[in-house]
């Protein structure tokens, strides 16, 4: 299990390198859930997403054989492009490799670092083709299956619990499980009262369908959600959930779509779907808890184009 230690040090490692993101009340939000909501602005990261402290914090472990020989990762979109962004950064050679189904822009973004990308029919696919680059001697920056980048996605829950005021409960949004299993761990040790919820969106359930089975089972990928969809999620994300997690709340493709759109009209940003399911289970979470819930959102990312908005909200008829 990753501890409060682990987590200190990687904020330590990442400093100056990446962003201390906003922690602040949402006005808007609040008055829309009837509860104090905090939001914490990971989409004001680098790279638009949480995913530059664990690739960040992975990268600066490397000793100078790993860094000479250069990375891979494998990304729906947000990982690759920290990956990219970072390694560029850090002047080590990077390879992504990506499902055909990730945003264009997510590809384009990960190519222009000068990193090399290679698209495959799906996310199993993907991962297969990264164990034989990993075999060939790249060191696999897996985006939530490693200690180090638990621990740097952890650094989100270090700030949220130093920088946030009364909480009773904190949603994050679950794909392999990576931000969550940081993000509990972090509060378990800072503010040990503090519910943590995870929220999946239905046809990238990787977590629920693992705590249903007892253990990570794969899953069939349907969510337009790519940035949560993971063939499955590790044993060690899974036991950090399993132990330090409330419950893991699944949304619909369309709520996810819709909780972008509100959260830009009552909070004024600008979301992917895999922060814009927080608010359709913060509803759901709200009516469980009651009046008395102080609320914390994880906003994740916003790695999300105007025409991909458009094109969602037609697809789903959101409006």
């Amino acid at each position: 299990m990753i501890g409060i230690s682990e987590i200190e040090t990687a904020a330590g490692r990442i400093a100056g390198h990446v962003v201390r993101t906003p922690t602040a009340p949402s006005p808007g939000l609040s008055a829309l859930l009837g509860v104090p909501v905090t939001v914490k602005l990971e989409l004001l990261q680098r790279t638009g997403s949480f995913k530059a402290r664990g690739a960040t914090a992975k990268l600066l472990s490397l000793d100078a054989a790993q860094r000479a020989a250069g990375v891979v990762a494998v990304s729906g979109g947000n990982h690759g492009i920290a990956l990219a962004v970072m390694a560029a950064a850090l002047d080590v050679k990077a390879t992504v490799v990506m499902p055909a189904s990730a945003p264009a822009r997510s590809v384009e973004i990960a190519g222009a670092t000068g990193a090399s990308v290679r698209l495959t029919d799906g996310m199993a696919e993907a991962f297969a083709t990264a164990e034989r680059l990993r075999e060939e001697g790249l060191t696999l920056v897996h985006p939530f299956d490693d200690p180090v980048v638990i621990a740097g996605q952890g650094t989100v829950g270090l700030e949220l619990a130093r920088d946030a005021g009364e909480l009773t409960d904190v949603l994050v949004s679950v794909g392999g499980g990576g931000l969550i299993a940081g993000i509990a761990a972090a509060l378990r040790a800072l503010r040990p009262g503090v519910r943590v919820w995870g929220v999946e969106t239905a046809g990238a359930e990787a977590m629920s369908r693992a705590l249903a089975a007892g253990g990570p089972v794969p899953v069939d990928l349907s969510s337009v959600v790519t940035t949560l969809s993971a063939p499955s999620v590790s044993r060690l994300t899974y036991d950090h959930v399993a132990a330090l997690v409330e419950e893991v709340l699944v949304v619909s493709d369309r709520e996810a779509v819709r909780g972008c759109l509100e959260l830009a009209e009552h909070a004024k940003v600008w979301t992917e779907p895999a922060a814009g399911c927080l608010l359709p289970a913060a509803r759901r979470m709200r009516e469980r808890i009651g009046p008395d819930a102080r609320i914390g959102l994880v906003v994740c990312g916003g790695n999300a184009t105007v025409a991909d908005m458009l094109d969602w909200a037609e697809r789903f008829g959101v409006r």
